[in-house]
């Protein structure tokens, strides 16, 4: 754990296997972290900084997302090709739902509507009513899309796809891809603060600022080695990048693209989903 104002670390919090996938409670008081080599869940107090449950997840957990109402919580099976939905209060696998190969990144929609599963290996988004569980409908992106992200409105997802080099902008009302933006080498997620997009770029290194309104490029900025995770500040002034390599997590101004500093992190940072509360 981080703390932001102090830019220090303030603690660190064992987990089994190796950590992957986190996503927040709303209320910021839990922490669920996927660790797909020990096949589990682990769910964090984040005011005592300890893990209070372990919730077992056959098969390769990744992304995860929570649902708005803080229930239930959806876990990618990157080698089942679904999903799990987790009830955190019992701490099970209550339903599993069929999506398309490889799933990775998830995202639930602001009004808690519709779940949207970045597909990989299909290169598609898989979009699946919360309420039913069913699967609406499946759009085809760019090539193998891992990390994805829902504006605030509801009305767009972003996905990164690692092999296309691109972000598609998909329109989840017509159910459609809207624009492609060519962004740096292999695009791992997008983060979204204002009216820009933000998108790291494992093989160099690099963010990619983007206009949300045109789709166009305002900016290649060098972070640290090996970027993954990026995810905007509650105020939106800024986006934190955390750096694989580098054991580091880079803070760069969403109005100037301007990095205003660096904090040390613990080995190999991921941080692959919703990391800041």
């Amino acid at each position: 754990m981080l703390d932001l104002a102090a830019r220090h670390i303030a603690a660190t919090i064992p987990v089994q296997g190796k950590p992957a996938g986190i996503a927040m409670s709303r209320d910021g008081t839990r922490a669920y972290v996927t660790s797909p080599s020990a096949q589990m869940v682990s769910v964090i107090d984040t005011r005592a900084r300890r893990v209070v449950t372990r919730i077992p997840v056959p098969g390769g957990p990744l992304g995860i997302a929570v649902h708005p109402s803080g229930s239930p919580v959806y876990v990618a099976d990157w080698y089942g090709h679904e999903v799990a939905v987790l009830d955190p209060a019992s701490g099970q696998v209550v339903r599993r739902i069929a999506v398309g190969l490889s799933p990775s990144g998830l995202a639930v929609s602001p009004d808690g509507r519709l779940l949207v599963v970045a597909d990989r290996l299909s290169d598609a988004i898989s979009l699946v009513d919360t309420a039913t569980l069913a699967e609406l409908a499946r759009v085809p992106v760019g090539a193998h899309p891992f990390g994805v992200t829902i504006d605030r409105a509801g009305a767009h997802a972003y996905t990164a796809n690692v092999e296309g080099n691109t972000v598609s902008v998909v329109d989840l009302g017509q159910r459609r891809v809207a624009s492609t933006i060519k962004v740096g080498k292999r695009p791992y997620v997008v983060a979204l603060a204002g009216n820009r997009g933000f998108v790291t770029n494992e093989l160099v290194s690099t963010v990619t600022a983007f206009d949300l309104q045109t789709g166009q490029v305002l900016a290649t900025i060098p972070v640290g080695d090996y970027p993954e995770g990026v995810q905007a500040g509650p105020d939106g002034k800024h986006v934190y990048v955390a750096n694989w390599d580098s054991n580091t997590v880079t803070i760069v101004d969403t109005q100037t693209l301007k990095i205003t500093g660096t904090l040390p992190a613990g080995s190999s940072p991921r941080a692959f989903g919703t990391f800041i509360r």
